[in-house]
Formats: structure tokens, C-alpha cells, sequence
């Protein structure tokens, strides 16, 4: 075993000329005012190169330097450290020797605690390599996904249930010394899931366990604890801080919270379900840290990126952005606010909840519980003198028609709908009671959107086509190009073993034109139809998912499972 050596960088990047007294000084006063390591405020404020530092670490401590680029990992290797210990201390086991020697990488090796609490858990001989802590977080987000360390967390937290003298309420979240299980097994829960991106947290009791479901690229993935007696005080622990009454277990519950984790600041909505097996939990993660996107990254190609900035740029009229819950709907239309907010325009938003906070923008929050429905704010916001008004949705008709009249009267409004696509909105608006001649003078534009998810590239491979997915190509009629070369993920512990890492959005824009205006005033839903197929620019949703999965993007059975086709 490596014998480990008290280092005192600072120092020692003086006597090697790498810095000199006045920057370990201004490297000093930023640790303390940051929080940061040494080593990290050198790096942050320029005065030293990553690769400068590790490189001389990795002499002064005889370690070798690994580039993790290079570097295969082991899952059975990797889960050895325990994932809130691999987080805790930087961490990765890398490789195995003959004799049980572990090689594990860490981006701060001089960290003796860490070092000796390692040895402890890992009860082997451990040798240390120095890595690149980008990198290495990177990495540790890969290695543990869909994998969270819950069970002996959860193991305690069962403990502590057992013991009577344990005060939920007592235990302060914020706290960041407490060590209450209930405490790091919350914290846990959160970090694993903004690692992986989740967009949301099931708890859900059942007969005999607890299942813990986290939403990834808009797919459920699943992990099974048998401490099911943990639940209650694992919700109980949530309602307090979300501000809930956590006597009352027989009624839904609804409400939202701010958890602080790894500098990352994430708003949570809450809600619970009265179930057969208990309290089921339900939390939809909004990540501030990431800020709003702005209209060149949401995923827009050329053509249909020009087209929504000359819907959004209108002086006044309607722009509507349609699809199911999850689609990205919230992201497209905070990207085109993002775009229009500037000194001269007044933009007022109506939300339910407000999801991203924006400087110069009036955001209100509905509270329909005291009256404040979106109707009411809409009407009280054309008081208000503004330019441009977000309504987070359109549920009824009375919304619509205020949305749709302000609309007309020098406004320029935007909103979303829930409908299939671009053209079965405008058909949606009349069904629910809404005048021909008002849709038709007041929406200019339609964009209906899904997100789908893509091909992992670190198990990316061509494949053919399969008998579902050519049987699936007849029934739509789709041209399918003689040199298409199709692509799938095989699954590695990079994707969970999905072959899929992250989203694209795919769109449909509609510009309501003469002919279209003509036959919403008129009311014929087929003559519609039938127009806005035949509209020049108009691509529909499938063919622009097939676009993706041709260039190999993403795979056929993505684009079936999105189109909704059932073999």
C-alpha cells in the first residue's frame, strides 16, 4: 500500500516557480470566500493549468497521472465504493491487481481523511492515481446512474425508525452537518437524480417494498428497496419541508419546495396520492443552475428557427406551442421570451407554477384555492400596459377567448395547449366553443413538439430494419431512401444499459395562412386538415423524427414509440 504524504500545495507550487507568494495570497482569500479547495480556486482563477497541477502532484506524491479518456471502466470494479462515498471524496475505482490491490483515481489525492475512511470501507490495499476532477464527476455520474446507493442508507433510516426518540420535525434539511439518515438518504435521493438528469422522483409504497422510479430522457427506470417500513418517514421527512400537513395521510396534498445541492439551486413540485400500500410521492425536479435556453439551442433546424422568430417578432396574434406533458412546451416558450426580453418591451407572465425566474419580466403565479385563476390574471394583466403576455395554458374556454382577444388588440400572446399536433389545435379551439372568426383572426402560428431520445454514442451500431419496423413503414406509406442506414444503442453502463443518453425536440410548425383562416371562419375541420397538409413549409412531427433516425440520431422503434404505434 502506498504510503500517503502530507502535501501543502500551495507551498509547493511556489517552490516549483509555478506560482508565486502574491497568487497563493489572492488563491487563499478565493478558498476562503468560495469554499473551494486550493487547488480548484488556482485553476478557476487562472494561475495555474490543470494538467500543470496534477502533473506536479502526481511526482511529488509518486502516482501516475491517468487520463480517464483512455480508461475502461469495470462496473463490478467501480460499485466496490459505495456511490455517496465515490461523491463524497471524488473517487473511482479504476482496476483490480492480482493481489486485491484497488487503483482508484481521485481529483484531490492529498485528502489523508478521505484516504483512510476509503481504506476503512474498502478494507484492501489501495494505490492512488491523480485525475482530471471534470472528468471524474462526469464519470461518476455514468457509473452510478440508475444504480443510487439507497440501501444502506435506507438500512439506517430503519434503525432510527425503530428508535422512538427520533423527531422528524427536528431534523433540519439545510443542516449541512447532520448526519440523520433521513437526512443524507433525501440528499442522496436528489443528487442521484439531478446526476442523471431525471426530470422526476416516484416514491411509491407497495405490498412489500419500496419502489423508487426516476424519470430519464421521458422514461421511467425503476430500483426496488425492501424497506418498505421506511416510506412514512421518508414522506413525512418530504411533506415538512414542502410545507404540508403531515397528519393527513387520506387526502392529495400538493406543493413545492427549493433544495440546495452541490452549488446547484433545484425547485421541487410536490405531490402525494393516497394509495392502497400508503402514501405515493411524486416530485418534478427544475433545475436553475442549467438557466433558460435560448432560441438558438432548443433544437430548431434553420428552416423551422426562422419561421418561429418571425412568429414571435410579430407586433401582435397568438402563438401556440402544443404537445403532451413533458414535451418541452415550457422550454420553447421561456427560449422565445429569453429572445424578446429587452428595456422596451413589458412582458407579463401568467404561470401555474412559475418554473424559472427572468429580471425584467412580471411572472405572477395562479392560485385558483383563492380565486386567482388564469382568467382572472389575464383580464387584470390587460390593465397592466404590456406588450407581450405568456399564458403558461389554455384550460378553458373563457381563457381562450381572453387570450385570443388580447390578442387582436395589439398584443402579441403565447401560450400552450394540450393537443396530439399542430393541426387537431386549431380543431381542439373550436370544439371547445371558441368562434371560427376569432381563432382564424388571432393565431398566427402553431408549434406542436415532442422530444425523443438519442442513440447513445458510446454503444452506437448500424442494425437493419426489423419485420415490426418495415410492417410499420407500409402501414404509414412512408418513403423509405434505398441508402438509409439505421442505428441503435446495444445497452453499456454509460446508458444505463438503454442505449439512449439525452433528447433532441422534434417540431411541426403551422402558419395559419388565407386558405387555412378561410376554413377555420367556415368551421370544416376537413377542409382544414387538408389545407394545412398541403401548405408548402409544413413538415409533420413523424417525418421530421424519421429525419433523426435516418441521420442515425436516433433509432426507428424511438420514432414508433412516439408516433404511438402498436404492432
Amino acid at each position: 500500500m502506498q504510503k500517503k504524504k502530507r502535501i501543502r500545495i500551495g507551498d509547493l507550487l511556489v517552490e516549483h516557480g509555478l506560482i508565486n507568494e502574491a497568487q497563493l495570497e489572492q488563491a487563499l482569500d478565493e478558498q476562503k470566500n468560495s469554499g473551494q479547495k486550493l487547488g480548484r480556486a488556482l485553476i478557476d482563477l487562472g494561475l495555474i493549468a490543470e494538467d500543470q497541477l496534477l502533473t506536479l502532484l502526481s511526482e511529488q506524491l509518486d502516482i501516475p497521472f491517468v487520463d480517464l479518456e483512455q480508461y475502461p471502466l469495470r462496473p463490478e470494479i467501480v460499485k466496490r465504493i459505495p456511490e455517496t462515498t465515490a461523491r463524497r471524496y471524488r473517487a473511482l475505482a479504476l482496476s483490480a491487481s492480482e493481489n486485491g490491490t484497488l487503483l482508484v483515481a481521485m481529483s484531490d489525492p492529498t485528502n489523508i481523511f478521505a484516504y483512510d475512511d476509503l481504506c476503512r470501507i474498502l478494507k484492501t490495499p489501495i494505490n492512488l492515481a491523480v485525475v482530471r476532477e471534470s472528468k471524474l464527476l462526469q464519470l461518476i455520474d455514468q457509473a452510478y446512474q440508475g444504480d443510487a446507493d439507497y440501501g444502506s442508507l435506507a438500512s439506517e433510516v430503519e434503525e432510527d425508525i425503530a428508535d422512538s426518540s427520533i423527531a422528524l420535525e427536528d431534523i433540519d434539511l439545510d443542516d449541512k452537518q447532520s448526519e440523520a439518515p433521513v437526512v443524507r438518504l433525501i440528499e442522496t435521493l436528489f443528487e442521484s437524480a439531478l446526476a442523471v438528469k431525471a426530470s422526476d422522483i416516484h416514491i411509491e409504497p407497495d405490498e412489500k417494498v419500496l419502489r423508487i422510479r426516476r424519470r430519464i430522457d421521458g422514461v421511467l427506470q425503476e430500483q426496488i428497496m425492501d424497506e418498505k417500513a421506511i416510506a412514512p418517514a421518508l414522506v413525512s421527512r418530504l411533506k415538512l419541508m414542502a410545507g404540508l400537513d403531515i397528519s393527513e395521510r387520506r387526502l392529495p396534498q400538493d406543493g413545492r419546495f427549493n433544495i440546495k445541492l452541490k452549488q446547484a439551486s433545484v425547485d421541487v413540485r410536490f405531490s402525494t396520492m393516497p394509495t392502497q400500500y400508503g402514501e405515493a410521492v411524486v416530485m418534478r425536479l427544475l433545475d436553475h443552475s442549467e438557466g433558460v435556453k435560448n432560441i438558438d439551442h432548443i433544437g430548431l433546424q434553420d428552416s423551422a428557427r426562422e419561421r418561429l422568430e418571425k412568429a414571435i417578432h410579430r407586433p401582435h396574434g397568438l402563438l401556440l406551442v402544443t404537445g403532451p406533458t413533458g414535451s418541452g412546451k415550457t422550454t420553447t416558450l421561456y427560449a422565445a421570451i429569453n429572445e424578446l426580453n429587452d428595456p422596451e418591451r413589458k412582458i407579463i407572465t401568467v404561470e401555474d407554477p412559475v418554473e424559472y425566474r427572468l429580471p425584467r419580466i412580471n411572472q405572477v403565479q395562479v392560485n385558483p384555492k383563492i380565486g386567482l385563476d388564469f382568467a382572472r390574471v389575464l383580464r387584470t394583466t390587460l390593465r397592466q400596459d404590456p406588450d407581450i403576455i405568456l399564458v403558461g395554458e389554455i384550460r378553458d374556454r373563457e381563457t381562450a377567448e381572453i387570450a385570443l382577444r388580447a390578442s387582436i388588440t395589439g398584443h402579441l400572446v403565447m401560450s400552450t395547449l394540450h393537443t396530439n399536433d399542430a393541426i387537431s389545435t386549431a380543431i381542439r379551439l373550436l370544439d371547445m366553443g371558441v368562434e371560427g372568426f376569432l381563432i382564424a383572426s388571432a393565431v398566427h402560428a402553431i408549434v406542436a413538439q415532442r422530444l425523443i431520445r438519442k442513440i447513445c454514442p458510446e454503444c452506437h451500431e448500424e442494425r437493419s430494419l426489423s419485420t415490426a419496423e418495415k410492417s410499420w413503414f407500409e402501414s404509414l406509406s412512408l418513403p423509405l431512401p434505398e441508402t438509409a442506414k439505421f442505428s441503435r444503442g446495444k445497452g453499456c453502463h454509460r446508458c444505463s444499459k438503454t442505449g439512449y443518453k439525452g433528447r433532441a425536440a422534434v417540431y411541426e410548425i403551422l402558419e395559419i395562412d388565407a386558405d387555412l383562416a378561410r376554413t377555420l371562419r367556415q368551421g370544416d375541420h376537413e377542409a382544414f386538415k387538408q389545407a394545412a397538409l398541403q401548405q408548402e413549409d409544413f413538415i409533420p412531427l413523424l417525418d421530421s423524427a424519421m429525419k433523426l433516425a435516418i441521420e442515425g440520431i436516433t433509432s426507428v422503434s424511438e420514432v414508433m414509440r412516439i408516433s404511438g404505434w402498436v404492432d
